[in-house]
């Protein structure tokens, strides 16, 4: 398996700057990687043994498969020598089974124990740990950070936080405000800052504890993803449902915000070539032309979301402002604020319609998960010709 990434890159999140470690001397296209780039590896760190990747608005994280199971930093304070192109090996990770990180800490998941690592220190020990059962002493499934035994671990103290028994959850997504819950029986809960609509209870006010999106109930879903104000998820029968801000377009609904700045590119250059030819651009409909579309800036409900009419949505998730989904056909299609790349069209061209990712169609290569950091995106591909489960 294989690992690109594209968007912001500014900390060598996505590939290591040669020039200068100084983010004023970085050239723009460094720092704006718009087109699909293959993580670099070395002799030390093989990628395609890579089991996670994790990532925040300045870092990646990602755990190692084989050998001593370790992770790697790349990013924000992570300077490599020569020979660990794809990131820092981080000490006191050997053995890890999970990672996940914050713009603030990593947090580590062994058999026996999770650890938080203080990013803005220079720590021998952990700034916190707890003790958890191994797995052959728990009954169900395997939770995945943030989510253990009994709770799960937040971005900030008190790191510990519990969840009631009777939700049964069986996966976690955590924003900088908002949370969204998945239960194993296919149940939604929200819980935060709702003043975007991203709780998804039809208001924008916040919730404490965690509540149930009624408007999803009798639907079972398999998969959910936070972004910064917005959130969403994937239906057993691989429909995606969204809802939150919607400003840049990152629910893939008419954005009226992204709408005005493209037209305004478009009067620019329109502006150029009138004034060559002696005529002025108007901002009045012409005839034949409608003006009846329909903005949403807040979707405070979910809203059933056609990516593409032939594929089934398999995995999601979500940046500060973007979103990225993988198809069961092994298709991403990404859309939202694209001024990084992240949308990786090769453009830093935003969009509130899903579009197909070409390169990797082009490369025949087929995509089986991504993850979002804050401006960026990393892809997991295999080649097409490989077997792959849904």
């Amino acid at each position: 398996m294989r690992w690109f990434g594209f968007g912001f890159n500014a900390f060598g999140q996505i590939y290591v700057h040669v020039k200068s470690t100084e983010v004023e001397s970085y050239d723009d296209e460094d720092v704006k990687v718009s087109s699909p780039t293959e993580l670099a590896t070395s002799r030390d760190c093989r990628l395609n043994t890579v089991e996670e990747v994790k990532a925040s608005w300045s870092r990646r994280a990602f755990l190692q498969l084989d050998g001593d199971r370790c992770v790697y930093l790349a990013g924000f304070g992570a300077v490599p020598s020569s020979n660990e192109s794809c990131g820092v090996p981080m000490k006191h990770t050997d053995g890890c089974t999970d990672v996940f990180i914050s713009e603030s800490c990593l947090t580590l998941g062994f058999s026996d124990r999770v650890e938080v690592w203080d990013l803005l220190k220079e720590e021998k020990t952990p700034s916190w740990s707890m003790e958890m059962k191994t797995q052959s002493e728990t009954s169900g499934t395997r939770l995945n950070l943030p989510l253990v035994p009994g709770g799960y671990i937040a971005m900030k103290p008190p790191f510990y936080r519990p969840l009631s028994q009777h939700l049964k959850a069986k996966s976690l997504a955590l924003s900088a405000e908002h949370a969204i819950l998945l239960t194993a029986s296919g149940v939604v809960y929200t819980w935060g800052a709702g003043s975007h609509g991203q709780l998804g209870h039809g208001g924008l006010t916040s919730e404490e504890d965690p509540r149930v999106v009624e408007a999803l109930w009798g639907m079972p879903m398999n998969c959910v993803a936070a972004g910064g104000w917005h959130s969403v998820c994937i239906s057993d029968g691989g429909d995606l449902y969204v809802w939150g801000w919607n400003e840049t377009g990152q629910l893939g609904l008419p954005s009226r915000g992204l709408r005005k700045a493209q037209q305004q590119q478009q009067q620019a250059g329109a502006g150029a070539s009138c004034q060559h030819a002696g005529t002025t651009p108007t901002d009045e409909p012409q005839e034949g032309e409608k003006n009846e579309d329909v903005f949403i800036s807040i979707q405070a409900f979910p809203a059933l979301l056609d990516v593409t009419p032939s594929c089934e949505v398999k995995t999601v998730s979500c940046g500060f402002r973007h979103t990225a989904a993988v198809t069961t056909k092994g298709e991403l299609y990404t859309w939202g604020w694209g001024d990084y790349g992240q949308l990786g069209h090769q453009s830093l061209v935003s969009s509130d319609e899903p579009q197909c990712v070409e390169f990797f169609r082009e490369k025949q290569l087929h995509v089986v998960d991504v993850v979002c950091g804050a401006w960026n995106t990393f892809a997991a591909v295999v080649k097409k010709d490989v077997e792959t489960s849904s």
